[in-house]
């Protein structure tokens, strides 16, 4: 009830008396009460009460209201009648009522606040988790992708290393021709080098041949003869320098 008379407060510190902003989305938000305000006597509000506190103390407020209602019954303002006490009596029922059936009430009530608040909460939950469930899921797509960039930066690099394989493999076979190529220039130079010394004796003998008469020809085999008969004479003598081996003969 105090809280009501002088307004709700807001998040932003004003009370509901004041101006209301002029953008809705600067609209604070409305306070609303969960419990009712402390009461005494059933239905008269606890605020009646410590208003006194401060003049009177503790008993202030129940010495007004006795006194007052003395005052009010001398000066037959309050006329005890029959209506009198059929009202008391229903105060008496509807005390009782609020205090024997209220609270069985107020928990059904209560009950039914709460599952209609525990629906919405369930709602709200599941939306929470769908949202975050999306959010894992992004976060892994993300991943993924970065992985999407490794895997191609791999494929670029076994690309590369293709192509280097390639470039070595055909480095390799024009080395391999490039040297059977001078392989066969060197046996074709030694071939024709050869052929050429065999041709070029041939000719020399068969040159040297055409310019060797028959008499030089006999010359030289009669020095030959000579020479050689020479030889075995200087020959026998080195061996039997005593001249026994010839005595023997």
């Amino acid at each position: 009830m105090k809280a009501y008379s002088s307004g709700c407060k807001t998040d932003t510190g004003t009370t509901s008396s004041a101006s209301p902003p002029s953008t809705p989305a600067a609209t604070p938000n409305r306070l609303i009460r969960q419990e009712p305000g402390p009461v005494r006597l059933g239905f008269i509000p606890d605020e009646w009460f410590t208003f006194f506190f401060k003049k009177t103390g503790v008993s202030g407020a129940g010495t007004f209201a006795f006194t007052f209602t003395i005052f009010l019954m001398s000066k037959e303002i309050l006329v005890m009648e029959h209506e009198y006490y059929g009202g008391l009596s229903v105060a008496i029922l509807c005390i009782a009522a609020t205090k024997k059936i209220g609270p069985m009430i107020a928990q059904l009530i209560d009950k039914e606040i709460d599952e209609y608040e525990r629906t919405w909460t369930d709602v709200r939950n599941n939306e929470v988790n769908s949202l975050e469930s999306l959010v894992t899921h992004e976060q892994k797509l993300q991943w993924s992708s970065e992985g999407q960039l490794l895997l191609i930066a791999a494929k670029r690099e076994n690309v590369a290393l293709q192509l280097e394989a390639a470039y070595r493999e055909r480095l390799m076979t024009a080395y391999r021709e490039t040297r059977k190529r001078l392989d066969y220039c060197v046996s074709r130079e030694v071939v024709e080098a050869a052929i050429a010394r065999r041709h070029m004796a041939s000719w020399v003998i068969k040159e040297v041949s055409k310019d060797i008469t028959d008499k030089i020809q006999a010359e030289t085999l009669s020095k030959c003869f000579e020479d050689l008969a020479k030889l075995a004479k200087t020959f026998e003598g080195l061996k039997n320098p005593s001249g026994s081996d010839s005595s023997k003969k």
